[in-house]
């Protein structure tokens, strides 16, 4: 998952940025409102975490444009602001959850998480497909009970398919989610795919020629892929 991280407190902004990125999440982390704006066009994040006091203007004044741009994505304002109306036109602004300073990074996580499951349509912590299962927070894979042990690569692609089964990602999404914007990353898909199908096993990724992966909820038929 994206997430546009905008924390103008450099000790803060890091710390988050630290804990998003050791849970597997791409965080793309900004100071000011102007550098937000910039991202909101050009990144796509799935995911917002906004503070409200930033140098170069109210991040309230982002919501609009966050709800404009972004009519789906969550957004969790980071605050000091901490009395009841601050938190009630948070939410009446169109953020989806609100937390105010200081927090405890496990709680932000958890929301994190909470908001992310949601948003891709699952209610629970663990993801399970036809005895496939993905226990997000703490990355833990099993297939039919039995451990399975992933690299980082291998993770992030059971992952970002997992959460959005039935749909065909196609090898550019891929390739941008997990290598980032690096070229010349077609190779090291195909070995990283491979490997993936080995330790989980047959019937799970299923390839759409020219086109990607998708990961089924229903029983792959035969000579679909």
């Amino acid at each position: 998952m994206k997430i546009l991280l905008i924390e103008d407190d450099l000790d803060l902004g890091n710390g988050v940025r630290i804990a998003l990125a050791d849970q597997g999440l791409d965080v793309i982390w900004v100071r000011r409102k102007v550098d937000a704006l910039h991202q909101l066009d050009v990144c796509a994040p799935e995911l917002v975490l906004l503070d409200l006091g930033l140098p170069d203007g109210d991040g309230m004044s982002l919501m609009a444009s966050l709800r404009q741009q972004l009519k789906g994505i969550p957004v969790i304002i980071l605050t000091a602001r901490g009395t009841l109306q601050d938190r009630l036109s948070g939410l009446d602004a169109g953020a989806d959850d609100y937390l105010v300073k200081p927090f405890v990074l496990a709680e932000l996580l958890a929301r994190v998480r909470a908001l992310a499951r949601r948003s891709y349509g699952f209610q629970n912590e663990v993801i399970e497909i036809r005895g496939l299962s993905l226990h997000v927070p703490t990355r833990r894979v099993t297939v039919n009970a039995r451990n399975i042990e992933l690299t980082a690569s291998e993770y992030a692609l059971l992952e970002t398919l997992m959460l959005r089964t039935d749909r065909v990602l196609t090898r550019g999404f891929l390739e941008e989610r997990i290598f980032g914007a690096k070229e010349n990353m077609s190779n090291a898909l195909d070995v990283h795919m491979g490997n993936l199908r080995r330790k989980i096993g047959d019937g799970y990724v299923r390839t759409v020629r020219g086109v990607g992966y998708v990961i089924d909820t229903v029983p792959i038929q035969k000579g679909a892929g």
